[in-house]
């Protein structure tokens, strides 16, 4: 049996398990694309008559058309039926998909269904005087900005469970690892809060280009001339009245050559995926069995080993973080449009920036599941920090040893003695409390971990003022 991508416009995500079932997922489906193009075409309408560009009642005939035109897993061209008595007409992305090779966007098909659907008297200024790239373009900010409320509640939920895991463990003594190997203590307070500080800098970026996206108006080459042929004394008033109808910015000028929304979408995305990857690179580490200092609340399964509770969250947020900057590449690439309005390059970044917004909200989704769930093993991180056999603190040591015995005495003493306990698997305090020349110091705090842990817990303090 074969299939065509037609079988399935809406996408099961059977091959995507970091963004199924996430709210971004339905944000961005085909359904919320042609719901955007549909809003799109109806706000257009509803501003010219707004101007009197069209006549009293064309936008409510739209809007209403545009508004009853949208129903899941209908055949056909444009299905008809009838809803509380009156004759109504349903959009089909599939045909729509289909139709769309004709002139390479389905905008083209939906300005044909939607000029039929709203009849004789009113289907004459549906689109009057716009271009597919201001309805394509249009569509993919509202699409972006409802996709990144989503994405913004739950990068909430994780900067709030990350900033109760970092005052819970302010004190919580760990090895810090540089490098793959244990360098000095620190705590996983101080982990945590900077790991909610990468999550505000992503929820600052992404709020900041939410509230940026314009709405897209410049009709066939970026005048506005045919809004003026129509009858505007001052086309230039149109566009922002487009993008208020719509909750977008109004734009300083048509951008369908110049990329600068698709660039910061592309921006603050790719940094929000990568943000989240790091907590997820470090739970991974920290999950491993031979370290536990870290686990997911409720691991997922594996085919094959029973005993396995996989950090699943984890992994799929880390798979997201790799992916993201290449599809991120790809709108920046866009950039380089030519002339008035290009070909290929605006077509280029419809799927990927699809692709990304679904990325980012299902890790987020993920990042406050894992959160919200995440074990802290105390003990296991107590436990790690004698794995060295004191040689953790080897720095502490050799600035209050070289006061005490002289620098070169202090080297000398401390690289022996590390020797000793790596060969002898004896704690270094213990060797240390056997020199004569440390007779009378007082080795225990010296020597303990967790008393070296810098200004970790003032700096957490710190970071968790920040909101």
């Amino acid at each position: 049996m074969t299939s065509s991508p037609s079988d399935d416009p809406y996408g099961t995500g059977l091959l995507a398990p970091g963004w199924t079932g996430s709210p971004a997922a339905s944000a961005t489906s085909d359904q919320a694309w042609l719901r955007a193009l549909l809003d799109a075409e109806a706000a257009l309408t509803r501003s010219q008559e707004s101007l009197g560009l069209a006549p009293e009642g064309a936008g409510a005939a739209v809007t209403s058309a545009a508004q009853d035109g949208v129903q899941d897993g209908v055949q056909g061209d444009v299905q008809h039926g009838v809803q509380n008595g009156v004759q109504t007409r349903v959009f089909d992305a599939r045909s729509l998909a289909a139709r769309a090779r004709g002139g390479g966007n389905p905008v083209i098909p939906l300005v044909a269904d939607l000029t039929a659907a709203v009849g004789e008297r009113y289907g004459p200024y549906v689109h009057r005087g716009a271009t597919s790239q201001d309805i394509m373009d249009t569509a993919a900010m509202l699409v972006a900005v409802r996709t990144l409320n989503l994405v913004l509640a739950d990068l909430d939920r994780t900067q709030s469970a990350l900033a109760a895991l970092a005052a819970a463990h302010r004190d919580t003594a760990m090895p810090g690892r540089t490098l793959t190997q244990h360098a000095v203590p620190t705590t996983f307070g101080l982990k945590a809060a900077g790991w909610r500080s990468l999550v505000l800098d992503g929820r600052d970026r992404v709020t900041a280009v939410r509230d940026s996206l314009p709405a897209q108006l410049g009709g066939a080459a970026g005048t506005l001339a045919a809004f003026t042929a129509y009858g505007a004394e001052d086309a230039t008033a149109l566009p922002a009245v487009f993008a208020r109808e719509l909750g977008l910015a109004a734009p300083l000028l048509p951008w369908h050559t110049l990329r600068t929304p698709v660039a910061d979408l592309a921006g603050c995305l790719a940094f929000t995926a990568g943000a989240l990857g790091k907590i997820a690179e470090d739970v991974l580490t920290l999950a491993r069995t031979e370290i536990g200092e870290l686990a997911e609340g409720s691991g997922g399964g594996s085919s094959a080993m029973p005993h396995k509770a996989n950090p699943v969250r984890s992994t799929l947020i880390a798979a997201a973080a790799r992916r993201a900057p290449q599809l991120a590449a790809v709108l920046y690439g866009s950039l380089a449009a030519q002339d008035e309005r290009p070909a290929g390059a605006w077509h280029a970044e419809w799927e990927p920036l699809r692709d990304l917004l679904r990325l980012v909200g299902g890790a987020a989704r993920d990042a406050a599941e894992l959160t919200e769930g995440l074990r802290v093993d105390a003990d296991a991180m107590r436990s790690n920090l004698g794995l060295s056999h004191g040689l953790i603190v080897s720095e502490r040591l050799s600035a209050e040893l070289s006061a005490l015995l002289g620098r070169a005495r202090a080297k000398e003493l401390l690289t022996q003695l590390a020797r000793r306990a790596y060969a002898e698997g004896v704690p270094l305090d213990r060797l240390l409390s056997g020199e004569p020349d440390l007779t009378g110091t007082d080795l225990t705090e010296l020597t303990d971990p967790a008393r070296y842990t810098g200004s970790a817990g003032a700096l957490t303090d710190r970071a968790l003022e920040r909101r």
